[in-house]
């Protein structure tokens, strides 16, 4: 007879593993855990300290017979930057040997992606761009001075696991004093609304937005978000000011990403829409200043642990866009599991 966690992975001997994948993690957490804790004490660590929901639909945590299949209940499903929130969070929270645990987040912390963490979020823009001052140096506090109704500012902590749908949802209904009534689709709709209106009606980007919100019905609202015209960079004078001033050069050449997906706290995939002011002038005239300057924000960004993807705006007019996009961001999705 088949047991219902046998389709789980199976239990493997604890060593020190190389690659940090979700087998390597879950059998690292089961481990410590089992060494730290009795069943007892797991059955109530698990859902009440830490915070787990239970995961197997057709079990209950009473069915779970050993501390291992229990841990396995709990966890079955979680993808990589889950597994390493919760190790964090067991590490940080728990009184556990970091024995297993520690090498695969340094493992991981030295796999590649950004190195610090988040702190202002501004997007979604649909006026004049934000006049930013930096009000506090130190502390990397950020103020926006002028035209602040036009843009959204996402004040809270990005997730270890990266930024869902859903945090954008249940920040959206407390943004806007939305009541509760208002079930969580509805409050979607609403932000998702929002979101498309800084666009402008382009609508080579809009294709794009729309095949992501597509990708919520599919999978939940418990996926990465596809956050639009968020600010990179913020210089305070425009083109014209600087050449009054007698400065050529642009030294923050692209302000502004057209979207950006943050799968983790580490890892940010920037998705850019070139239409031919990205490589041309009004007149469609070939400007190679443009492009060089196009290519060298893209390897800065590179360097700086961001991965850069780009989409003509000619392939994007073809009758096969729609399906297209909908192939990339599968691939994406399961590149960054």
């Amino acid at each position: 007879m088949t047991n219902w966690w046998s389709n789980l992975s199976p239990p493997e001997q604890a060593v020190r593993p190389r690659t940090v994948s979700v087998r390597t993690l879950s059998q690292a957490i089961e481990n410590t855990l089992m060494d730290a804790f009795s069943h007892e004490a797991l059955a109530v660590i698990l859902p009440d300290e830490v915070g787990l929901r239970w995961m197997v639909p057709d079990a209950t945590p009473a069915d779970a017979d050993t501390k291992r299949t229990l841990i396995k209940g709990y966890v079955a499903g979680t993808e990589v930057p889950g597994l390493i929130a919760l190790a964090r969070r067991i590490l940080t929270e728990l009184e556990v040997s970091p024995q297993l645990l520690r090498p695969l987040l340094a493992e991981y912390d030295r796999g590649g992606g950004v190195g610090s963490p988040a702190k202002n979020l501004i997007f979604a823009a649909n006026g004049p761009k934000p006049e930013l001052v930096l009000r506090d140096a130190v502390s990397n506090d950020i103020e926006i001075v002028r035209n602040a109704e036009h843009c959204l500012v996402y004040e809270l902590e990005v997730p270890v696991d990266g930024l869902k749908f859903q945090h954008l949802i249940d920040w959206w209904r407390s943004h806007e004093g939305l009541p509760d009534e208002l079930d969580d689709r509805a409050v979607g709709h609403r932000l998702h609304a929002r979101l498309r209106a800084s666009l402008a009606g382009n609508g080579a980007e809009e294709l794009v937005f729309d095949a992501y919100a597509a990708r919520y019905r599919a999978h939940s609202f418990n996926i990465p978000a596809l956050i639009p015209q968020v600010y990179l960079h913020y210089d305070p004078y425009t083109a014209r000011s600087r050449a009054s001033r007698g400065e050529s050069d642009v030294p923050l050449a692209r302000q502004r990403m057209d979207f950006l997906i943050l799968f983790s706290d580490k890892h940010r995939v920037v998705l850019e829409v070139d239409g031919r002011q990205h490589y041309a002038d009004a007149d469609g005239k070939a400007n190679t200043r443009l492009y060089a300057e196009m290519v060298a924000e893209d390897r800065r960004l590179r360097l700086a642990g961001y991965e850069v993807y780009r989409f003509g705006g000619q392939e994007l007019a073809h009758p096969g866009a729609g399906a297209m996009l909908a192939a990339f961001f599968d691939k994406l999705a399961d590149r960054m599991k």
